[in-house]
This record gives C-alpha cells, structure tokens and sequence, in this order.
C-alpha cells in the first residue's frame, strides 16, 4: 500500500488517497465475489455456481469493486493513519475511489483529525462560590414530612376535608356518555394530592360517606387528544373517610424514625447531613463555574463527529441504566418519546460540552506532563475494591489499562484546575450552572470497562 496526497483541511479535516496494489485488491475482489454470488442470478447456472468471470462478463468488470473496496478500506486507512502518523477521531468516509487499468485500486478518505487546542488561563481562576445555609425552618419541615409518613389513618365520620383519604367509586361522562378510564371502584385517595386533574379533589370536600355525589370538571388542553379541553361529569361513591392523626413531636417519636434517643439529636443529625450536602451542591457549582471559565478561555475547533460520538455514548450509558443494553438506538430513543432529530437536539448542548471538558483536561495533562503512575493505578484498584467488594476481581479483569489511565491523568488536571481557583462571594445576580457537568466526570471510571 501507498499513502498519497495528504491534504489537511483547517486542522480538523484530512483527506488522503490510499493505493491498494493489484494483488491486494484482486483478493478482496475475489473474497467479493464468494460473498455475493449466491445473490446473483444466472441464466444457465444454479445459484451460487456461476463462475466470476461470467458474472463480471455479463453485469461488467466492476461488479464487485463496491463490496471489495468496502472489505479492504478499513486495512487501507488503518496504514495511511500509521504512516502518516495522524491523530484521528469518528468514522473515516470514503469519499470516491478508482480501479486503473492495472487493477489497482486508489480509495479516496476523509476523516476528521483530533482538533487542536490552545490553552488559555486554567489556573487560579476565580469563581462564585455559596455558603451552604440550613435554616431551622428547613429542619422543622423535614421532620414534618417524616411524621406524616408515619401518620395513622382513623375513620371518621363527618364530611371531607382537605388532607383526608377517601377511598370512592367514580365514573366519568362527557356529553352522557362514559369514557374510557373514567372508571374506578373503591379507590384510595388522598385529598388536595393534586392526583385527579384540577377541580376535583376540591369538590369531594363537603360530601359525605355513603351519599352520591357529581363533580363537574374541564379537562386540560394538555390531557389526552380524545378528553382534551371536554367538559366532563363523575359521578362518585364515597365509602369512608379517614383522617391523619399524627404521632407526637417528641423524644419517643425520635427513637421511632431514627437511631437516635432524642428528638434534638435527631434533628442536629439532620442538620448535619443537609449541610452536607449543601455542601456537596455548592462544591459542585464552584466546580463548574471554574470548568466554564477555563473552557472559554481555551480555543478549540470541535469536530462534529466527536459530539455525535458522545451523544451516543450518552444513549448507551442511559440504556445501560435502563437495563437494555444491546437495544438499538432506534428502540431507545422511541422509549424516550422522541424522534432521532428530537433526541439529537435536546442531546447536543450536554455532549458539545463533555467533549470540549475531555479535550481541556486533555491539553492540561499534555501541558503539565501528568502521567499515571503505579500508585495512581494501585490506588484507582484499591477504589474499585471498595466500591464493588467481592465483583471488584472480575471487574478487574474488564478494564481497558488504556482507558483507566486516560481516566487517572484526567482527574488529576481537573485536580490542578480546582485546586488552584479562588472563591468568590457570589454576586446577586449570579446563578451557578449546578445542571452542567464537571471536569471530574469527563472520564468516570466506569467507562474503562469493555
């Protein structure tokens, strides 16, 4: 093989010719024809038995080039990249190609090139950084959601009021007639849930067990095509009423709930652990503002393919989540309730912004010679053994090394970047961007898995 003309294109494009000798080219050919000839038919000849060359005689000599090239270009471009030494990234295209008269094959490429990044300011950048503050109001409200969870339902015997639990019959008309799902027997729920569309949970205040009632409802725009915007009538049943009575705010409630034996100590335990993750959410956003920062100092081209490369990384690893891996792509996004373009849409701001996090830490290794050492290797093993205990080994044995020290010298560039930002009060106006992701998980230790 004989790579040619290699034409780079605004650093992010090379587009280069690879020569296939005869011989070369006449094997994939003929591997070709062996893969297809059962597809052609004949006249005069079983299938699958006619010779090459009558098949090339009677459909031309260039039957097979198509499939052949196709077979061979993957060889090809691996050569031209090696030879070539060119740092590549998404799938090559194969632009065109030409067969000469002595048979060999020139293959057109174009593939996209690691892009090249400038460093600006990484280090000692300022960013917004909050306090966390737990007020005793947020305290006294968790502990009130915990006691309802623990309440005890009583029967009572008076009409509804907000915050009961009926348990009804109901069934739902629109113009006299009944409507599919409109219908249920015996049915718990707790009134003011906002469960039922808006309306009717208020009218079942005041009704009465065992009365018949009716409750006159408009259905949202948003609600299903067939019921959207209709005026609809249920008539309901309500069986019972039930009451919340909830346990006493004390030190015997707190021994319930928690491992503790009083109700302050249970409640500065609480405290403890909001401010902790407070904590957790303003380290976050401080990382963040800082991640932001360095990737708008930095100038870099990115390369469409890496972004959609990493879009569907994301869709793997949501699949992975879900428990379907190996779903097509097609399945998984119809799950999500969106069309390709839809899913790429909404896809693309997440992925655009993981590349160009990898590509900053990238050069922030490249410029600080950051290198894994062994007791950064023992170290991200001795992490692995704590977290997954007893499946740690056979983990182990699934790791790309390549990727996991891909994934260590990262973390120490994020680890340089962050430690040397400075915080700042934050302004007012300021709102820290807690949705987006961190330089830290450009390269999370899962993905040196196979």
């Amino acid at each position: 093989m004989l790579v040619k003309n290699v034409e780079k294109k605004d650093n992010n494009t090379a587009i280069f010719q690879v020569e296939v000798d005869a011989d070369a080219f006449e094997q994939a050919v003929n591997k070709a024809y062996k893969k297809l000839k059962n597809s052609i038919y004949v006249a005069g000849f079983r299938k699958g038995k006619a010779p090459r060359v009558v098949i090339e005689g009677m459909y031309g000599a260039d039957i097979f080039h198509d499939e052949a090239v196709q077979d061979i270009a993957p060889e090809a471009f691996d050569f031209a990249v090696k030879e070539e030494s060119l740092e590549t990234v998404g799938t090559p295209s194969i632009a065109d190609y030409n067969v000469d008269d002595a048979k060999v094959c020139t293959i057109t490429f174009t593939t996209d090139l690691y892009p090249v990044v400038t460093l600006g300011e990484y280090k000692g950048l300022e960013a917004p950084y909050a306090e966390p503050v737990v007020t005793d109001e947020e305290i006294d409200s968790q502990v009130e959601d915990v006691r309802k969870r623990n309440a005890r339902y009583i029967d009572v015997e008076r009409p509804v009021q907000n915050g009961d639990t009926i348990v009804f019959d109901f069934e739902g008309f629109v113009d006299g007639v009944p409507f599919d799902g409109g219908k249920a027997e015996n049915y718990s729920l707790e009134i003011g849930s906002g469960m039922f569309i808006p309306g009717f949970e208020e009218q079942l205040v005041g009704m009465e067990a065992e009365a018949d009632g009716e409750v006159h409802v408009t259905f949202p725009e948003q609600y299903t095509e067939e019921l959207a915007g209709k005026d609809a009538t249920f008539k309901v049943k309500i069986h019972s009423v039930r009451e919340p009575q909830l346990p006493e705010l004390d030190d015997e409630f707190a021994k319930d709930v928690s491992e503790f034996d009083t109700l302050d100590e249970y409640k500065a335990d609480l405290k403890a652990k909001a401010v902790e993750r407070k904590t957790e959410g303003a380290e976050s956003d401080f990382r963040n503002a800082v991640l932001t920062k360095a990737m708008d100092n930095m100038t870099v081209t990115v390369p469409e393919s890496m972004i959609s490369e990493k879009t569907d990384e994301f869709l793997m690893n949501y699949a992975d989540s879900m428990g379907a891996r190996g779903a097509s792509r097609s399945d998984l996004v119809k799950s999500l309730g969106l069309t390709e373009e839809a899913f790429a849409q909404m896809m693309r701001p997440g992925a655009e912004r993981q590349v160009k996090a990898d590509l900053l830490l990238d050069a922030i290794v490249k410029a600080e010679n950051i290198e894994a050492t062994d007791e950064d290797k023992e170290e991200f093993y001795k992490k692995l053994e704590e977290d997954y205990g007893e499946q740690a080994d056979s983990i182990k044995n699934m790791i790309d090394e390549t990727l996991m020290t891909r994934d260590i010298v990262r973390r120490k560039a994020a680890d340089i970047m962050y430690s040397s930002a400075v915080k700042t009060e934050p302004k007012p106006e300021e709102e820290t961007p807690a949705e987006e992701t961190s330089a830290e998980e450009a390269a999370p230790a899962e993905e040196t898995g196979d």
